[in-house]
């Protein structure tokens, strides 16, 4: 008989997940580090479904037998070479008889494999609680700053012992602004991209600082997950400021290519209403005539920074100038040190 074992995030430091549901399942979501080694293709799950409906279980495990005893072979080399020696974590959707099948072939075959009890499910629900309270591994730390100074970029270049950079914006697969899906594709679900933050966030070492950029709940089209947003609300707060200038130089690096103009255009279009005709027609104007130093500097004064803070009622513990992101990234780790004492 397979053995089953509950979900904890330790197994994923020790076993390989292997993901037994259809390439679509899989896709949508699966447990980090899980290679799919599907047991059913997204139709023939389908059919198999509909003759457990219409007929019941005998007929469609013997149709599943058939369309599968075939494939166990191939399955168990695949698996075998991908643990390396590993023990195996198998799962399904909930524990059934996908993941329970596969589980039992690679014992006969002297495998170490086990079957997580409650299948995907179980890890899903784990995932939803872990958000719903939200608590940090340490202290929340949540830079804030006008769009432009360059916060990502920022955090980004960080590196220290003292605290852990959590980029929400690229697993997220966008910059959370108008103009945030620029040159990105933003395919992922919103289980996926908690799965993402769960993850992210449980390799963070406890107790240190974890940074992280302010966020609307949404980004894109995705959202932050369970009180997250509530608690990032509450959390140590930075303001980061950069000159006009400046931002408008890091707004060109990182927008002003030619093959996002199309873009540019789509997402100038969806912002007309907050502009107004006479602005809009002026910084389309701009873009047109592919002039990004006014474009970016009218966009800045005219749209981002009347949307973006306009009702901030919060005070940052600390100001930092973004004009030199070495010089920044020493200032905030004084400030982190100093907050750990």
């Amino acid at each position: 008989m397979s053995k089953t074992v509950v979900f904890s995030a330790s197994l994923l430091d020790t076993h390989l997940p292997v993901d037994v549901r259809t390439p679509l399942e899989y896709e949508e979501d699966h447990i980090p580090g899980a290679i799919n080694v599907p047991l059913l293709s997204n139709e023939e799950r389908v059919e198999i479904g509909t003759l457990y409906k219409q007929t019941g279980p005998h007929a469609a495990r013997i149709r599943g037998l058939e369309l599968t005893a075939h494939r166990f072979p191939a399955m168990v080399h695949e698996i075998a070479a991908a643990a390396a020696e590993r023990p195996i974590l198998v799962y399904c959707w909930r524990g059934g008889l996908r993941s329970k099948t596969v589980t039992s072939i690679l014992h006969l075959t002297g495998l170490k494999a086990v079957q997580l009890q409650g299948g995907y499910k179980s890890f899903r629900n784990h995932v939803i609680s872990h958000f719903d309270p939200f608590h940090p591994p340490g202290p929340l730390v949540v830079v804030h700053g006008m769009t432009g100074i360059g916060k990502t970029p920022f955090l980004l270049g960080l590196q220290s012992e003292h605290f852990t950079v959590i980029d929400l914006e690229g697993l997220a697969c966008h910059r959370g602004s108008a103009f945030g899906e620029l040159g990105l594709s933003q395919t992922l679900s919103q289980k996926w991209f908690e799965t993402l933050i769960w993850d992210a966030f449980r390799k963070a070492p406890s107790g240190k600082p974890v940074i992280v950029e302010g966020e609307s709940k949404r980004i894109g089209k995705v959202s932050l997950p369970g009180n997250m947003y509530e608690v990032m609300s509450k959390g140590i707060k930075v303001w980061c400021e950069a000159s006009l200038e400046t931002r408008v130089k890091r707004l060109i690096k990182e927008y002003g290519i030619p093959a996002y103009r199309e873009g540019m255009e789509t997402a100038l279009l969806r912002i007309r209403k907050r502009l107004g005709g006479a602005k809009y027609a002026e910084i389309a104007g701009y873009l047109e005539r592919w002039e990004m130093g006014p474009f970016m500097e009218e966009l800045v004064k005219s749209y981002y920074d009347k949307v973006y803070y306009k009702t901030r009622d919060w005070t940052a513990e600390i100001t930092i100038s973004l004009e030199e992101y070495q010089a920044a990234g020493r200032e905030l780790e004084r400030f982190v040190k100093e907050r750990e004492r």
